[in-house]
């Protein structure tokens, strides 16, 4: 990195410390390469000025010219508020401050009669349009952006309370641009990548990026910048998986023993499907290598995950070690022991329960079974992590829903094994693609795509809040065969801000319109011993229809159950939704999923309901669920696994790009295995700077 890059943001003109550390706190923001690197996350098109008589409902920030013709300032201190009377000649709106009134009406008195240009997002209220907080710029300013691709950056309310806003930023990215050289930017990519995907260079990207000269030129920079951050992330994601095929060494499970055997022949439930016998070949070649497995199983809900996980485990026991499963919830890791401890009943398997609430003389006993191997498999919570929790022999890890640990969380389990355990990583969640190649890239992927004979697919339904006597008939009809209910609600209690039924209030209500039937209730706020008596009275069939919030989003096994009803629907997500969905069915009775939203629902809230009640493809609701929610707080999820941050590129929209990505970096990979030719010497030393940023966590999954 060049000197200028390197220097702190603080030396740049007009920033000093205060701002620099405001920048570094709320941005991370440390240097002039890391300020040039704070991409605008748009372009507002300045090109055009609209008058007033042309505004309509739900436009989006545009800009107009004309005069202040009033300045009213109303209340006193946090609670004062500025309106100012905006007029172009075609007609009025009102401009709205809450903070910084002051200052602003000081602002607009000593400018008196002059013309500005005014920018911002226009919303109608009593017939009138208004902009709360719009930007102003006299119309004679020198620095006028006007007619341009003007950019727009993230800031921070702290920010702005320092000067920091959107157009100081980029007033700061402007100089800073002014004082580097080309020379001082080089190329990163390869030259055959470049002539390949036809990139612009990154000098000439990283300008136009922020202060383009055309929609045109706009596209095609952010185009290389997207590029560049997927390529790498994939080169990055390739070497590691690479490393682990080569370098990681794992133990060898040789042998197919006896309690493989007996549980295969006298203790499995029900016959393996071809997929659950196809997942488990792939798992067996893993683990008899030489090298760590480190495997992705994806499974929708009820395809059989569980007994492959089993399976796995007795064959870790086979070769004298031991196994783990780590689950994200105590519910369900307590669903996980007691199923496993069914299953294993008739063998010589020692499994056990370890939770945060599981302390004194059980807490002992089973630190000291693991200790001594006399503990076969244990199952638990984040509580496995914990220094005192030492295993004889640890052979196999298993993680469920991975995502809902942090991989700093997850490395603990590795370092209590001299060679790192096999790993296998469950999840119910169906992946996007994108995210597979990214999140879970480095892992070897294998996919239950059937579930076990016998189960009927679920029917979904919709009814609006008016119609909700229908869906109780249902609940009756269904209650008059014997069989269970689910009815989750997203609030645990009623909110004064969000008008929404809750859980406790629709238990009160459940309690008189059922007054025949027993109703429980379970929510998070609850003990996990109140969870647990309640969840073994809804299983054991004394509790007809059980009340709840998501805490029964996984791992809940009630085969009895055949009505799952989510109310307010509408605020959950479709992977939430298929999630609960996944409650039911699960027996071979007939089973309903019945959505009860406002009769009238917002366009997004619509296609979510018209995606989950149109197919059970958990895969297909998976992509629409990351398309809809876009690179919102998805994305900002999924980042959290990534190795590096991604500032332009997004994995809602950029799938087609990634996968372009993804065959550049293998090219790479393949044409300069041993990092040693000229031409790609730049971009091994672009990749081991990046890596040099991020914590080493490339040894796990």
């Amino acid at each position: 990195m060049s000197l200028l890059l390197s220097t702190h943001i603080k030396y740049l003109k007009g920033i000093g410390p205060v701002k620099a550390r405001t920048l570094s706190e709320d941005l991370k923001i440390s240097s002039v390469g890391d300020l040039l690197a704070h991409y605008p996350y748009k372009h507002t098109d300045r090109t055009r000025v609209w008058s007033v008589c042309d505004l309509s409902e739900g436009a989006s920030h545009l800009q107009l010219r004309g005069r202040i013709v009033d300045v009213r300032l109303e209340g006193e201190g946090m609670h004062s508020r500025l309106t100012a009377t905006f007029s172009d000649g075609t007609g009025f709106l009102s401009l709205i401050w809450f903070r910084s009134v002051k200052t602003m009406q000081k602002r607009l008195e000593k400018a008196g009669n002059a013309e500005w240009f005014v920018f911002g997002r226009p919303s109608l209220f009593n017939g009138r349009f208004s902009i709360a907080h719009p930007e102003l710029e006299p119309a004679n300013s020198k620095e006028l952006s006007a007619g341009s691709l003007d950019p727009q950056y993230h800031t921070t309310e702290r920010m702005k309370r320092f000067g920091l806003t959107s157009r100081a930023l980029g007033g700061f990215i402007r100089h800073a641009l002014s004082l580097v050289e080309d020379s001082e930017l080089p190329e990163t990519l390869p030259p055959t990548v470049m002539s390949d995907y036809g990139l612009m260079p990154f000098c000439r990207a990283l300008r136009t990026v922020h202060f383009p000269d055309s929609p045109a030129n706009l596209s095609a920079a952010m185009h290389r910048m997207k590029f560049e951050e997927l390529f790498f992330l994939q080169l990055h994601i390739l070497l590691m998986m690479q490393r682990n095929r080569t370098a990681v060494a794992g133990h060898v499970f040789a042998r197919v023993g006896p309690l493989f055997h007996q549980f295969y022949s006298s203790c499995l439930p029900f016959s393996l499907t071809e997929a659950q016998k196809r997942v488990m070949k792939e798992i067996r070649a893993d683990l008899g290598s030489g090298r760590q497995m480190n495997r992705l199983l994806q499974g929708d809900v009820g395809s059989g995950k569980t007994i492959v996980a089993l399976l796995c485990a007795l064959l870790a026991l086979d070769n004298g070690f031991q196994a783990c499963i780590m689950a994200p919830t105590e519910i369900l890791a307590s669903q996980h022991h007691r199923g496993l401890s069914e299953l294993c009943a008739a063998l010589p398997v020692r499994v056990e329960l370890l939770t945060g609430h599981v302390k004194g003389v059980r807490r002992r006993e089973i630190l000291a079974g693991l200790a001594d191997g006399s503990v076969s498999i244990l199952v638990g919570t984040h509580a496995l992590i914990e220094d005192e929790v030492r295993f004889q022999r640890l052979g196999l890890a298993i993680i469920d829903e991975q995502h809902r640990f942090g991989v700093k969380q997850r490395s603990q389990l590795w370092k209590k094994s001299d060679l790192p355990p096999h790993v296998l990583v469950m999840t119910a969640t169906p992946i996007p693609r994108t995210l597979a190649m990214t999140v879970y890239g480095d892992l070897d992927v294998s996919v239950i795509d059937s579930l076990p004979p016998g189960r009927t697919p679920v029917k979904t339904l919709h009814f609006g809040e008016s119609h909700i006597g229908r869906v109780y008939d249902g609940i009756r009809r269904q209650l008059a065969e014997g069989r269970q209910v689910y009815v989750v609600y997203p609030l645990v209690e009623e909110s004064s801000k969000l008008d929404l039924a809750d859980a406790c209030r629709g238990f009160e209500e459940l309690c008189d319109i059922f007054s025949s039937h027993r109703v429980g209730l379970v929510h998070g706020r609850m003990t996990p011993e109140q969870k647990d008596v309640t969840m073994q009275a809804f299983t054991r069939g004394e509790i007809h229809i059980l009340v709840s919030t998501t805490v029964i989003e996984v791992g809940v096994n009630v085969p009895n159950a055949s009505v799952m009803v989510i109310r307010h629907a509408e605020r959950f997500g479709l992977a939430q939704l298929h999630q609960l969905r996944g409650r039911v069915g699960r027996g071979a009775a007939a089973s309903f999923c019945l959505l009860v939203t406002p009769d009238r629902l917002s366009g997004d809230s619509e296609r979510r309901i018209q995606v989950i009640t149109s197919t059970t493809d958990g895969f297909v609701v998976a992509e629409e669920d990351l398309r809809l929610r876009g690179p919102g707080d998805m994305e900002g999820t999924a980042q959290s696994g990534l190795p590096f941050r991604l500032k332009a590129a997004s994995l809602a929209s950029d799938g087609v790009l990634l996968e372009q990505a993804r065959r550049a970096a293998a090219s790479v990979v393949a044409a300069d295995p041993d990092h040693t030719l000229p031409a790609f010497a730049p971009t091994w030393r672009h990749l081991r700077e990046l890596e040099s940023e991020t914590a080493d966590y490339s040894s796990i999954s």
